[in-house]
């Protein structure tokens, strides 16, 4: 199968916990990969002001993906779409951080690109409303149904 592995915002600022960047990194070599950081640009994306909190305007990937692509804001950026569409996939698999969040934003983002986002279960984490990642999860089954686990790869 032509896949490929999205690891969204991977990054020191969010402090993923540790078993979750092995769990990633253990994947990197075995098929391409693209990392996603998410950094704080005021004027492209207003956290400070709608939030209260913003991310690192610096901050860098701790998986070393084959591609890494700078994102202002939840989704991955149109490049990173067209970059992934450019490798003809029989679909995306999805880890990471933020799994209600980001990493849904990324679903839906590959799902309209005609791609098919596959959430890997337990190679994500949620964010402080579900750290367990299963709110995400249960979203993610709800609007692209498809899932699998590190152990299946």
């Amino acid at each position: 199968m032509r896949q490929a592995l999205l690891i969204i915002d991977v990054q020191p600022g969010f402090a993923p916990p540790e078993w979750l960047v092995d769990g990633i990194r253990a994947l990197i070599g075995t098929l391409p990969s693209v990392a996603t950081v998410e950094r704080h640009d005021e004027s492209i994306t207003p956290f400070e002001k709608q939030l209260g909190w913003h991310p690192a305007p610096d901050d860098d990937s701790l998986i070393p993906a084959d591609r890494i692509f700078i994102k202002h804001g939840y989704a991955p950026t149109p490049q990173t779409i067209d970059y992934l569409k450019s490798l003809n996939l029989e679909r995306v698999l999805v880890c990471g951080l933020q799994t209600e969040t980001c990493c849904l934003a990324a679903g839906f983002a590959l799902f309209d690109a005609g791609l098919q986002p596959t959430l890997i279960t337990d190679l994500t984490v949620g964010s402080s409303l579900d750290r367990t990642g299963g709110l995400g999860v249960r979203l993610w089954e709800h609007h692209f149904k498809h899932t699998v686990r590190s152990s299946d790869l």
